[in-house]
Parts: C-alpha cells; structure tokens; sequence
C-alpha cells in the first residue's frame, strides 16, 4: 500500500528502513525523518504523516530500547527526577489580569 504518494513510499518500504535500521544499530531511536532519509527521499507535504505513523507503529521492531527508555524522566544513576536543568530554568506564570 502507498503510503506517501509525494515521495511514492510504500508500508513495505517503511517496515524495511525500520528493520534495516534496528539490525545496524539496535539503540537507535526510530523516527519518520530518519526513515525518509534511509530511504533516500524528504518529506513533502506532510499530509501522509498520520498513515505514516500509523504504518512505524505497527511494526515489531519500533520499539524504543530498554535502557533508553525514561531517561527524560529520572537521573538514571540516583533515581531523582531531574532533566539536567536547574531549579529556576523556567519562566514564572503569571496570572492574565481579567
């Protein structure tokens, strides 16, 4: 099935980057941009990105791998949650006066 008829990718040729991919590196974070890129082409008009996704997902080795997972979340080595910035990294809300 054609699932991008701008750059004429198929569902095969989806599951084919993705497994491609995983088999030449299996920490690798799977995204759309880098499967366009394996496959050589760019995206055009974006309207295919909802199949296009749908179509990564249903594949077996999307899956991001284990020790990459929630690295976002908690500082791997103590636990903490914490993304590397520090405390005050963040603008204050400020209420909207009505």
């Amino acid at each position: 099935m054609i699932v991008c008829s701008c750059q004429n990718i198929s569902d095969k040729d989806i599951h084919a980057a993705i497994d491609w991919m995983r088999q030449s590196d299996m920490r690798t974070i799977i995204t759309p941009g880098k499967i366009y890129r394996a496959l050589g082409k760019r995206a055009d008009c974006g309207g295919c990105m909802p199949l296009f996704l749908a179509t990564m997902r249903k594949s077996d080795h999307l899956e991001v791998p284990m020790e990459l997972r929630n690295l976002n979340r908690r500082n791997v080595n103590t636990g903490e949650m914490n993304e590397g910035r520090s405390e005050g990294h963040r603008i204050p809300q400020r209420r909207a006066s009505v």
